[in-house]
C-alpha cells in the first residue's frame, strides 16, 4: 500500500511519468482497430442478438419442470411449431424460458400443452406471454431517442462548463468509442441486447463523463496555470494532468467495479436475474472502457486539437528554446569546471 500511495505521488510531482499524450498516434491506431473490429464482426458473425422487447415474438416459461435440460425445450417447439427460431434458457435454480417468433393463439396454446408435457409438468406451470413487433421497434426508437438527447445535453453541457467546445469534441468522441466498444463487445460474444442493457450503455455513458470531467478539470488547472516562466509544453502540462489523475480514475474503476461485478455474478449465477445480468454486464463493460478512454482517448485528442493554434505552438517553441538554452548552459557550466 506505501508503495502504491509513493507511486501516486510521484505520478502527481512529476517525478514519475508516462508519456500517454506524447504517444497519441499510436492510441489513435488502436482505436481504430478496435472500432474496426467492434463495427464489423458481428454483422460477420449474423448482427446483434437483440432481445425480445426489441424484435416482438413469444414467450414461456416453466416452472419447476422434472429436468433442467434445455434441448428438450429446444426439440419440443421445433417439433410442434417449426421455423420459430427458439432460444432456450434457465431463469434461476428452477424454471426454463423459451423464446420464439411470435406465434398465433392456436400456437400458442398448442406449444404451451406441448411444453407441459415434455417437462413433465401440469399446465399451469407453463405461463405464455407476446410482445408484439411494433412495441419492440418504439422501445428502439425511444432508445436511440434518449442516447441522442444525452449526447447533446452532455456536450452543450460541458462546452458551457470549460468555455471550450473542443474538450466537449474530445469528451463526445470518447463517449462514440465507448458505445461503439461496448456494442461490439456484446455483438462478437453473443450476448443479448435488452432495454435493461441499453440502461446499462447510458449509465456507462454517464460514468465515462464524470472521469473525463474529472481529468480536464486538472488539465485546465495546469494549463491556466503555464505562464512565460514555466518550463512545460501545452502538450506536457495535459501530460502531466493525466498522471495527477491516473491512480484516482483506477481507484475508482476497481471501486466501481467490485460491486458491479458482485451484482454480476450474483444476478447471473445465483439468482437467475435476466434484468440484473444484462445492466451489470453492460456497466462491467462499460467502466473498464470508459477509463480506458478518458486517458488515452480524450485528453491526447483534446491535446491534438489545441496543439495546433498559433498561440500555442509559439509559446510551446519559446518554452522549448528556453528549455535547450538552459540544458546548453547546464552543459557548459558542467564541463568548466
Amino acid at each position: 500500500m506505501a508503495s502504491f500511495s509513493k507511486f501516486g505521488n510521484d505520478l502527481y510531482t512529476g517525478a514519475r511519468s508516462y508519456d500517454i499524450v506524447g504517444r497519441r498516434r499510436t492510441w489513435y491506431v488502436v482505436a481504430a482497430i478496435v472500432i474496426i473490429i467492434s463495427a464489423t464482426v458481428p454483422f460477420l458473425r449474423g448482427g446483434f442478438h437483440f432481445g425480445i422487447e426489441f424484435t416482438g415474438g413469444s414467450e414461456f416459461q416453466v416452472a419447476q419442470p422434472a429436468s433442467l435440460d434445455q434441448d428438450i425445450a429446444t426439440d419440443t417447439v421445433e417439433d410442434t411449431v417449426p421455423g420459430s427460431n427458439p432460444r432456450v434458457t434457465q431463469v434461476g435454480s428452477d424454471t426454463i424460458r423459451i423464446q420464439t417468433s411470435q406465434l398465433e393463439a392456436s400456437q400458442t396454446n398448442d406449444l404451451a400443452d406441448a411444453l407441459a408435457t415434455a417437462y413433465d409438468v401440469p399446465t399451469d406451470r407453463v405461463t405464455s406471454s407476446f410482445i408484439g413487433a411494433s412495441w419492440g421497434a418504439d422501445i428502439t426508437g425511444q432508445a436511440i431517442k434518449g442516447l441522442v438527447i444525452f449526447l447533446i445535453l452532455a456536450a452543450i453541457g460541458m462546452t458551457l462548463y470549460f468555455r471550450t467546445w473542443k474538450m466537449s469534441l474530445a469528451a463526445m468522441t470518447a463517449l462514440l468509442h465507448d458505445l461503439v466498444l461496448t456494442a461490439g463487445i456484446y455483438g462478437i460474444v453473443g450476448f443479448e441486447v435488452t432495454p435493461a442493457a441499453v440502461i446499462g450503455f447510458l449509465t456507462i455513458l454517464g460514468y465515462s463523463l464524470y472521469d473525463t470531467v474529472v481529468v480536464f478539470d486538472k488539465i485546465r488547472e495546469n494549463t491556466s496555470e503555464d505562464g512565460e516562466g514555466s518550463r512545460r509544453t501545452f502538450g506536457q502540462s495535459i501530460n502531466l494532468a493525466v498522471n495527477q489523475t491516473l491512480v484516482r480514475s483506477i481507484n475508482t474503476s476497481v471501486v466501481a467495479l467490485l460491486p458491479v461485478a458482485a451484482i454480476l455474478f450474483i444476478g447471473a449465477f445465483v439468482l437467475g436475474a435476466g434484468t440484473l445480468r444484462d445492466i451489470s454486464l453492460a456497466l462491467f463493460i462499460g467502466i473498464l472502457v470508459g477509463t480506458y478512454s478518458t486517458i488515452f482517448i480524450a485528453s491526447p485528442l483534446y491535446a491534438t486539437l489545441r496543439l495546433r493554434e498559433p498561440e500555442i505552438k509559439k509559446r510551446d517553441d519559446r518554452k522549448r528554446e528556453a528549455s535547450a538554452t538552459a540544458a546548453a548552459a547546464t552543459e557548459s557550466a558542467s564541463v568548466t569546471s
